[in-house]
C-alpha cells in the first residue's frame, strides 16, 4: 500500500512541478495532509487531494478577480 501512496505522491509532484501552476497547492497540501493523517493515517492520501482543491480554489478566485476587473464589459453581454 506504501508503494502505491508513493508512486501517486511521485506523479501528483511531477504533475505539479511548475512553480506558476503550483498557487493554492501547497496550503491545500499541508491542511489536507494534517486532516488525513487524523482521519485514519492517510496524510499523503490527504496531502494530494488538498492540493487538487486547493489548486481549484485559487484558479476559481483568479476568474472571479479577472471578472470584476472594471473597464470590461461582462461576459453575457456581447456586441449589439
Amino acid at each position: 500500500m506504501k508503494t502505491i501512496a508513493t508512486l501517486f505522491t511521485i506523479a501528483a509532484l511531477t504533475l505539479a512541478a511548475n512553480a506558476a501552476d503550483a498557487k493554492g497547492c501547497i496550503k491545500g497540501a499541508v491542511v489536507g495532509g494534517v486532516a488525513g493523517h487524523y482521519a485514519g493515517h492517510h496524510g499523503v492520501v490527504g496531502a494530494i487531494a488538498g492540493c487538487a482543491y486547493g489548486r481549484h480554489r485559487a484558479k476559481e478566485q483568479a476568474r472571479q478577480q479577472q471578472d470584476q476587473q472594471p473597464g470590461q464589459p461582462p461576459i453575457d453581454q456581447g456586441k449589439l
